[in-house]
């Protein structure tokens, strides 16, 4: 039997590259950041007892790092690509055994070890954004002429492989330990799960550890802000309101409206990570085809819909069909937002060399954090004083602008494979 070729994954890396350890240390990643966000949101709601408000406040201090990473990584200007991530994977470990150590029994009430919590979620948060720009300027190195958008989506399936076996452990896991008596507020089924994830992210530290340097010596500029790159700053803007709005209070909607345990949370979660396997590619490959402005602009238009569905499923429908049209819902929303991986490509088209790739990445990524803690400190307010319908339909019409803006795109703006060489 032939194989699709986006499965060929020898044909998107370039000659002389041996991509193993780096694909190796995607997976192991993805597996323990599965385990983790996996219990992340009902770790918070069920044992925490944090209120849709208290949980804004918390992706505030979450998603600083990501504000602030365009001056991390000017910090480590000097640091390889590499070098950088394997920093990042450090920082993870060194969140995930915090949140080990807090979640043991020593705490007279799992509520006094909230202001620990929020503490290690930011170091892992610091692991996490870091890495994010890194990640994709590596894959963006090791690609073939002409399969940049493809390599983009072979490596984030590959991720999500890793996502789902974290996900579906977890959600066996926790139907196993409900039938065996515990309740959704046992903080034991947690700590486990704590310790498997950094058991798995230590593997990724020790494999990247073993990962060669060379190939990706790419120094990055201190601070870099390049007019031709402010179309993409700006459309970093819009997708960081949608991403907060879905990571943050999407698993809230289902947890606190529909009474979702952490089984079926982390099935979800499996269930978009199948799916992002799936389509990961497929959207590479479509970004490679149809170009980068096509995919922008339509995948903004279909999050309209999804908005709407979030935030008055509960009006139209009864309450057990309200609950899985949300369920559906959540999965599809994960689908459209792979388009993403398109802003990448954009800036890889118009960049004048790797440098100029890597630079401009880190900057977006702090870009797009700008409006994303913003929306975490207000998002639970408005949650609280006007209700969900309010807050999603503030999200699909940040989603109507981001299409008309990305539309703006002129023509010589097109995908060019051939303007980076």
């Amino acid at each position: 039997m032939k194989l699709p070729r986006f499965l060929l994954i020898r044909d998107v890396f370039r000659e002389g590259v041996k991509p193993g350890r780096f694909l190796g240390v995607l997976i192991f990643f993805g597996i323990s950041y599965g385990f983790y966000r996996g219990i992340q949101d009902n770790y918070l709601a069920d044992v925490l007892k944090v209120t849709a408000f208290e949980r804004g406040i918390i992706e505030f201090f979450r998603e600083t790092p990501g504000l602030l990473v365009v001056l991390i990584l000017a910090w480590m200007y000097r640091f390889t690509e590499v070098k950088v991530f394997k920093i990042g994977i450090g920082f993870m470990v060194a969140g995930l055994a915090g949140l080990l150590v807090v979640a043991l029994p020593n705490w007279d009430s799992p509520g006094n070890a909230l202001p620990l919590v929020v503490i290690f979620m930011v170091v892992f948060s610091v692991g996490e954004h870091v890495i994010m720009p890194v990640r994709a300027t590596i894959s963006l190195d090791m690609a073939a002429k002409g399969k940049e958008g493809t390599i983009l989506g072979v490596t984030g399936a590959l991720g999500q492989i890793g996502n789902i076996v974290g996900f579906v452990v977890v959600t066996g896991f926790f139907a196993l330990i409900t039938r065996l008596g515990y309740s959704r507020t046992d903080i034991f089924p947690f700590r486990i799960i704590f310790a498997v994830a950094l058991s798995l992210m230590l593997a990724a530290f020790f494999t990247v550890i073993a990962l060669e340097e060379s190939g990706t010596r790419v120094k990055r500029r201190r601070f870099y802000f390049a007019r031709k790159f402010t179309k993409f700053y700006m459309l970093e803007v819009f997708y960081g309101a949608r991403k907060q709005i879905f990571i943050t209070f999407a698993p809230f909607v289902l947890i606190r409206y529909y009474g979702a345990p952490t089984s079926i949370i982390s099935l979800l979660l499996g269930i978009c990570a199948v799916f992002g396997t799936i389509f990961s590619p497929f959207v590479g490959q479509l970004i490679d085809k149809l170009g980068y402005k096509f995919i922008m602009v339509t995948d903004t238009l279909l999050l309209v819909v999804v908005c709407i569905l979030y935030g008055f499923a509960h009006r139209i429908f009864p309450q057990n069909i309200a609950f899985m049209v949300v369920c559906v819902n959540y999965v599809l929303d994960s689908i459209i937002s792979m388009a993403s991986m398109a802003s990448n490509v954009y800036v890889r088209s118009i960049a004048s060399s790797q440098e100029e790739v890597t630079a401009t990445l880190s900057t977006g990524v702090s870009v797009n954090h700008v409006i994303s803690i913003l929306i975490a400190l207000l998002g639970g307010y408005i949650w609280d004083a006007v209700g969900i319908e309010a807050l999603f339909i503030l999200s699909a019409v940040l989603g109507i602008i981001n299409s008309i803006y990305a539309a703006t795109i002129k023509k010589n703006e097109e995908y060019h494979p051939e303007a980076v060489t």
